[in-house]
């Protein structure tokens, strides 16, 4: 192989149409999309949470906290939100963005009030159940595969000893 083979650059990367962005994009911007329910940050499998209503929400915008210096401290970037009817507060100083800030302190609220009016059947308890029941199961088999580890040692060290040579071998 000559050298030239070794430091061939890769070959320019081209799309051939619009990405998954744009799906999302023309979901975000059809009309009727602004009633449907809201889903979790981040999580797309999830089912959905019931969007907020601006009207019974109360905003803030604070001086930050935390590490960062002056940059932090003097700017009003950290989001305070309030929900009316339940009285739940939500502060988010996240990122340096307020616009972010505001993002994040919305969905954190959603979340919020999912517990605070679903109690046992919100999403985060269920998940947390789900979790558990997870970590259970993976202990469980944790224990049955030592236990066959341990089963499969004591047979191999009997069967050494019943043929007085090393097992698996034939004289």
């Amino acid at each position: 192989m000559s050298a030239s083979g070794w430091f061939r650059l890769p070959a320019p990367l081209t799309r051939t149409g619009p990405g998954p962005w744009a799906r999302r994009l023309a979901a975000l911007l059809s009309p009727g999309a602004g009633a449907a329910a809201v889903q979790v940050a981040g999580k797309k499998d999830r089912p959905a949470l019931l969007p907020l209503d601006e009207g019974e929400l109360e905003e803030q915008f604070v001086k930050g906290h935390g590490p960062g210096g002056q940059a932090t401290n003097k700017t009003s970037n950290c989001v305070v939100l309030k929900h009316v009817p339940s009285g739940l507060v939500v502060k988010c100083h996240q990122t340096r963005s307020v616009e972010q800030n505001r993002k994040l302190a919305r969905k954190i609220l959603q979340e919020k009030l999912d517990i605070f009016y679903n109690g046992e059947d919100s999403l985060a308890h269920r998940e947390k159940r789900e979790a558990k029941k997870k970590k259970q199961e993976r202990k469980r088999r944790a224990k049955e595969t030592l236990e066959k580890k341990r089963r499969l040692k004591e047979l191999w060290e009997s069967g050494a000893h019943g043929h007085g040579g090393e097992p698996g071998r034939s004289g």
